[in-house]
């Protein structure tokens, strides 16, 4: 175990700097003090570091062998200190953020623009995964935040801000004009060639359960790994997707696309964005945070 690391440090500047009077000036202390810790450290470890070379000083071996660890390591935690600060002025730092297709699209991508902007020097990566992965990623700690679709169920330690509303719908082309203009029920998709996301999604099973507590049980013909290919197929008339509005407000707004009528509409769900308060963010994750949810700043109870 080392004893006393400010030995080292007098030990490096000395032998940095080539003599006592100019590693006193740069530590503020006295030449006097510097002498004696060097002697102290002679002293703890058994050899002489320093030889007399003229008006100066120079290292003996026993000192260049101890200098060439000892400047790597001082080195080495200088750059670390640097680097701290460039972390806290938003120069240096890394943010870690989930998201689902959904979320990313329309809604983290503009956040990440503006926040790209203010901070150019601050690496954001993204993972881009279905919520259901997302979350795993946040309990194992692998991103510091979620952004992600409900439903969805986390631990009560964990945080949930709703940041934006979302509409799921069921768009079609025109091969099922006959139902453009009036109202239908939920029981007769049971019927239709229907396209939804895959299984393993929050916005499916959103929609299987609430189907099922209307009595309806749906049976896609079709199941797709994004919510951007269900416009795809929908406009080339393989059945009637069911998507968040979003994806397919191109095509509706083109005349592509409509969106069914239903006696009772789909309740409305939300982008929100998942963190827990007892993992210490770095200062570029609270900012980041801040953003997302709408506030001026963000606190936790670390640095």
């Amino acid at each position: 175990m080392i004893e006393n690391l400010d030995y080292y440090k007098v030990f490096y500047y000395v032998a940095k700097e080539g003599g006592i009077t100019q590693a006193a000036k740069i530590l503020s202390v006295s030449q006097p003090a510097v002498s004696q810790i060097v002697h102290q450290l002679e002293q703890l470890l058994q050899v002489t570091l320093f030889t007399r070379a003229g008006k100066g000083i120079r290292l003996t071996r026993e000192g260049e062998v101890l200098y060439s660890f000892v400047e790597n390591g001082y080195e080495q935690i200088e750059q670390g200190v640097k680097y701290l600060n460039s972390m806290k002025n938003m120069e240096a730092g890394e943010i870690r953020i989930g998201a689902s297709d959904m979320t990313l699209q329309f809604f983290l991508l503009e956040h990440l623009e503006l926040f790209h902007e203010k901070y150019p020097k601050i690496k954001v990566s993204v993972t881009n995964a279905p919520t259901p992965d997302t979350l795993k990623s946040l309990e194992a700690g692998s991103i510091d935040f979620a952004v992600v679709s409900t439903p969805f169920a986390v631990k009560k330690e964990y945080e949930i801000r709703d940041v934006r509303k979302i509409r799921d719908v069921f768009v079609a082309g025109r091969r099922f004009l006959s139902c453009r203009n009036r109202e239908i029920s939920y029981k007769e998709l049971e019927k239709m060639p229907l396209i939804c996301l895959e299984e393993d999604t929050s916005s499916r099973r959103y929609i299987d359960d609430f189907m099922e507590k209307n009595g309806v049980k749906l049976a896609p013909e079709f199941e797709l790994a994004t919510s951007d290919m269900i416009v795809q197929f929908a406009m080339r008339n393989l059945g009637i997707g069911c998507v968040v509005e979003d994806f397919a407000r191109t095509a509706i707004e083109r005349g592509d696309l409509f969106v069914l009528t239903f006696k009772k509409q789909l309740p409305s769900r939300n982008i929100s964005v998942v963190y827990n308060e007892k993992f210490k963010l770095s200062g570029a994750a609270r900012n980041m945070l801040s953003l997302l949810i709408g506030e001026e700043a963000f606190h936790d109870s670390g640095c």
